[in-house]
Order: C-alpha cells, then sequence, then structure tokens
C-alpha cells in the first residue's frame, strides 16, 4: 500500500467520522464544526485528485460562504449550549428506511458500472474553461442535472436552517 493510498484512506476516514458526528450530536454548534471539518476532507480528497479549482470552490463556497452562515445563525439566533430536543422515533424510523434505500441504490448503481482503469487525458482535462462547459453541457458528460439538483439540496439546506433558527412560541415569550 502506497502513501497516497494510505493518505486517501485516512481523510476518507475522517470525512465519514466527521459526518456521522454531524448527525449523532446534539450540540448544534458542534455539529455545524462537524460539518465544516468534513467539507474540508472533502476539498482534500479533491486536492488529492488533482483537481485544484473544484477543490478552491469547495472551500469557498461549502466551507466559507455556508457553513459560516450556518454558524453565525446558530449566534444570533440560539443560545450556543443549547442542546437540541432528542430525536423522536417516528422520524427516525422513515429516515433509517430512506437512508438505506439511498446507500443500496447506490451499491447496486456501483456495481453494474464499469468502470476504465486507464485515464483517457483528452477526456480528463481540469481546466477552468472545461469545467465551464462541462458544468452547462447537457449532453456528452454534462453536468447540468446535478448542478441543478445540487442547488436544490442547498435550498432545502437554507429552508432546514432557517426552520432550525425559528425559536417556538413559547420560547419566545418568555424572553
Amino acid at each position: 500500500m502506497t502513501l497516497e493510498q494510505i493518505l486517501f484512506y485516512t481523510i476518507s476516514g475522517l470525512v465519514l467520522f466527521f459526518a456521522f458526528m454531524v448527525i449523532v450530536c446534539r450540540r448544534i454548534f458542534r455539529s455545524a464544526i462537524y460539518l465544516l471539518f468534513s467539507l474540508l476532507g472533502i476539498a482534500a480528497l479533491y486536492f488529492m485528485m488533482d483537481v485544484e479549482f473544484i477543490a478552491a470552490i469547495q472551500i469557498i463556497v461549502y466551507v466559507g460562504g455556508i457553513v459560516v452562515l450556518i454558524i453565525f445563525s446558530i449566534f444570533l439566533t440560539h443560545q450556543v449550549g443549547e442542546k437540541m430536543p432528542k430525536k423522536l422515533i417516528k422520524r427516525i424510523v422513515p429516515a433509517l428506511i430512506l437512508s438505506l434505500a439511498g446507500f443500496l441504490l447506490t451499491i447496486d448503481m456501483l456495481a453494474h458500472h464499469n468502470f476504465n482503469t486507464g485515464i483517457n487525458p483528452e477526456k480528463f482535462n481540469p481546466t477552468v474553461e472545461n469545467i465551464g462547459h462541462q458544468l452547462l453541457d447537457y449532453k456528452n458528460y454534462g453536468y447540468v442535472l446535478p448542478f441543478e439538483i445540487i442547488s436544490f439540496l442547498l435550498l432545502a439546506a437554507l429552508i432546514g436552517s432557517i426552520v432550525i433558527a425559528i425559536r417556538p412560541k413559547q420560547q419566545q415569550a418568555k424572553n
């Protein structure tokens, strides 16, 4: 096993660990910090793949923008030391079923995909111009659909952070 493989598995393990901690941590500020570390680990994986532009975008947009926005919304709306309420079992079971279905779908797609071991340098040219063309192309190796799906995911994350930030009316009346 080479040093690069060891580094890849270490970073991947840390990304998965921090992502798991985002889910199970009951303190909202710590959960946001774990999200920060998870996103930084993903940027490190992009750097390892020699796609520096995407890694820089990962750091600027996700780490620099969204996580800072989440942290500031926590500071402005909640007590930082507050614990989030316990998760209800009626919400855990459907979430677990949907997560398992998504995991099995991903495994099925990976099992039926024919991965090429040789990289064709004509197809993988990570310049800013080629990345821009591929983001806007909807025919050959285009990423318009994933780009739009990510925009909906970010919209859902924004709505979720607003829902978390809104205090219940009973709590507002006490203050």
